[in-house]
């Protein structure tokens, strides 16, 4: 079964990045350009809330349900209850970073499906679209944090 890992950090202390992706909202801001997210259930994050959305990607239309679950001090996961892959299972962590900031790790285990919608997932959630999508998450959480820094009038922290 394949295994996504993805690690970065932000200079915000673990209570505000845990608050930020615990927001319904996050899941937009964390969606890159040229996909537009519609939210339709949109639950804080806690143990058995769900968040339902419409992805589309071009002309493509994708219908995901996830339920969240061991939602802690230290993160949650997120599980595919319905969508394009046989098996979606998302583990968000957020640690202290000795120094100061957050370390933020996610690990996804997934499985295509079978068929034609196999193929489809297959070729819209590559190691490398992952890497692409993990890449734009980390820049707009450490924007997000900053704005939210800089509004509560702190300074961002280094």
């Amino acid at each position: 079964m394949p295994v996504f890992r993805s690690r970065f950090t932000v200079d915000a202390p673990v209570e505000s990045v845990r608050a930020f992706h615990a927001h319904p909202e996050a899941l937009e801001l964390l969606t890159p350009p040229g996909a537009r997210l519609q939210l339709e259930q949109a639950e804080p994050v806690a143990e058995g809330s769900r968040t339902a959305f419409t992805l589309q990607l071009g002309p493509l239309r994708i219908r995901w349900v996830a339920r969240h679950r061991d939602v802690g001090p230290e993160g949650f996961t997120d599980v595919q209850e319905h969508g394009p892959m046989a098996l979606w299972e998302h583990r968000h962590r957020f640690r202290p970073r000795k120094g100061g900031g957050t370390v933020v790790e996610d690990v996804i285990r997934y499985r295509y499906p079978r068929g034609a919608r196999g193929l489809r997932a297959r070729l819209l959630f590559t190691p490398l679209s992952l890497r692409l999508l993990f890449a734009w998450r980390a820049r707009a959480t450490r924007h997000a944090l900053r704005q939210a820094q800089l509004r509560e009038g702190r300074r961002p922290s280094r």
